[in-house]
């Protein structure tokens, strides 16, 4: 059983510019891969975040987004590394 407060500490982020009030983080959208339902997303410190469709707002119509996209987004953990969910357009 894994507890709470081992995935907080599993999580590492570091967002590109972060509002004192939420855990939400203002990113670019690196590249998008359509055919896959897929992307990364670039913080500012040049780490790459994966993000698939589901984890779209929505409010935003995946398939309209280009790479240089402002986004605001949350990471979360997942088994292979943290990725970004609750994207939403900035």
């Amino acid at each position: 059983m894994v507890s709470i407060r081992s995935l907080e500490q599993d999580r590492a982020f570091t967002p590109c510019s972060r509002a004192k009030e939420t855990s939400a983080a203002t990113c670019t959208i690196k590249k998008i891969v359509s055919e896959r339902g897929l992307g990364f997303i670039e913080a500012a410190d040049g780490k790459e975040h994966f993000f698939h469709r589901r984890g779209m707002d929505t409010s935003v119509n995946f398939d309209s987004l280009m790479g240089g996209e402002k986004v605001i987004l949350d990471i979360e953990p997942s088994p292979k590394a943290p990725r970004a969910h609750r994207i939403r357009l900035a």
